[in-house]
């Protein structure tokens, strides 16, 4: 299939697919419902699905935060069902944060949605569970778990090479030597993770373009985005010890939509010799929303072929299916005022989930429950398949035409939504929970 024109309207009528755009996740209309738990069909917060959340419900007798699972355009407040139900699950529910249930293990998690799951389709628990369910227009979304560490890679290959011709167009590689023998990264700054939702100031720093003689000081004047997926551990691990592949599901116990917010002019200055720094640290959004892995056991693919042998911490060719979860088909699509502007498929990322999990601990780091990882910028080979603004518009020299005027980079006002879809159990959709953040002027 042709690469298609970025700067055109995208044809829904082309096929989906791990190569092509598709449609985000749109809401589904609903006829006058008479229960929350009556869902249109095809939801994709359905039953099948069921992510987990903190709220808040102000004005209607809820100040204090607890946690929640998405059900349709509402959401139940688990702890109060649990407790209502008489399950055992109240000590992990019943809290202002996941991490209690995070840190409780695959056994519980597995327990755990399972209950959830009964709690909202079995007709005999109705009576006790419809109270409990509250219209997202009423809750206050907070974010779901305390961040521990954040690490973020560097993981799609069509990103890597984009971003080698733009900075290395001489180069006889865009990839540089190590990237397909490890999962680049760096740590980050797990301070300033916020929750979908929350404004970003555009930063300020030192920024110096070749041309000029010295550095000055100000605002970035090319404030980008990365369209990424972040993955959410739970079970930690002893420092000196690693991670097998094989583990990756006894750590991790989901993931969800992650916004890199990232200044180019400061990047580009303050890189070399270390890496990512302060063009990183303002700001990164994720969902307010975690999606457990067993809600996207559908989704499993196989990673890209690997065109370099791998060591065997990495070696991911002799896991059988069962143990290695591989790569994930999700749908992701990148917003800007509300304006579609690309369709990144995270199945094409050549580094999975595990193998950036075994690289992270392979030096002995310990995990943490509540460590934060992501994938780095998801991008697939087509020209509407980006994941961020410096490839969509080729480091500012091809702008995008939006209906409100020109971007090369992000201006004052400017909202940013990523959504995302993945393919669920019996031809279901499975929604992720959106990352949106408006960019506000410099302090």
């Amino acid at each position: 299939m042709p690469e298609q024109n970025p700067l055109a309207p995208l044809d829904p009528a082309q096929p989906t697919g791990p190569t092509g755009p598709t449609d985000p996740v749109e809401p589904v209309e609903t006829v006058g419902p008479s229960s929350p738990l009556d869902l249109a069909e095809g939801d994709p917060f359905g039953p099948h699905n069921l992510p987990y959340g903190v709220f808040t419900r102000p004005g209607h007798g809820y100040p204090e935060r607890r946690g929640g699972v998405r059900l349709g355009e509402f959401v139940l407040d688990a702890g109060a069902a649990a407790a209502a139900l008489g399950s055992p699950y109240v000590s992990l529910l019943a809290q202002p944060t996941l991490n209690p249930l995070l840190a409780a293990g695959r056994t519980a998690w597995s327990d755990v949605r399972r209950a959830l799951t009964a709690w909202v389709t079995v007709p005999a628990h109705r009576e006790v569970v419809e109270p409990l369910l509250h219209p997202l227009s009423e809750v206050t979304l907070h974010l779901p778990f305390e961040v521990a560490d954040y690490v973020d890679f560097y993981s799609s290959e069509n990103h890597a090479r984009n971003v080698g011709r733009i900075f290395r167009p001489d180069a006889a590689d865009s990839l540089t030597p190590n990237w397909k023998h490890l999962p680049i990264g760096y740590h980050g700054r797990s301070g300033t993770v916020v929750v979908s939702g929350t404004d970003v100031v555009r930063p300020c720093g030192q920024r110096k373009a070749p041309a000029d003689p010295a550095p000055v000081f100000g605002p970035s004047v090319r404030l980008d985005i990365e369209a990424e997926v972040a993955f959410v551990v739970g079970v930690p691990s002893g420092m000196g010890t690693s991670v097998a592949l094989s583990d990756f599901r006894e750590h991790v116990f989901g993931l969800s939509l992650l916004n890199d917010w990232s200044a180019r002019d400061l990047q580009a200055w303050e890189y070399v010799p270390l890496g990512p720094f302060l063009g990183k640290s303002f700001a990164t959004s994720v969902s307010a929303w975690i999606t457990p892995l067993e809600a996207l056991d559908a989704a499993r693919v196989a990673p890209p072929e690997r065109t370099h042998p791998l060591l065997p911490y990495l070696d991911d060719s002799a896991e059988s299916a069962a143990d290695e979860p591989g790569g994930y088909d999700l749908r992701i699509s990148v917003a800007i005022n509300g304006h579609v502007v690309s369709r990144p498929p995270f199945s094409t990322m050549y580094w999975t989930a595990a193998q950036q999990l075994a690289h992270m601990t392979v030096n002995g780091a310990s995990l943490r429950t509540g460590d934060l990882y992501a994938s780095g910028t998801v991008s697939g080979p087509g020209e509407s398949e980006r994941g961020s603004l410096l490839e969509l518009t080729w480091n500012g020299r091809d702008p995008l035409d939006l209906p409100d005027g020109k971007r090369t980079f992000l201006e004052d006002g400017d909202v940013v939504t990523l959504s995302a879809w993945a393919p669920g159990p019996g031809g279901t959709k499975v929604g992720l929970g959106e990352v949106t953040g408006r960019i506000r002027p410099a302090a």
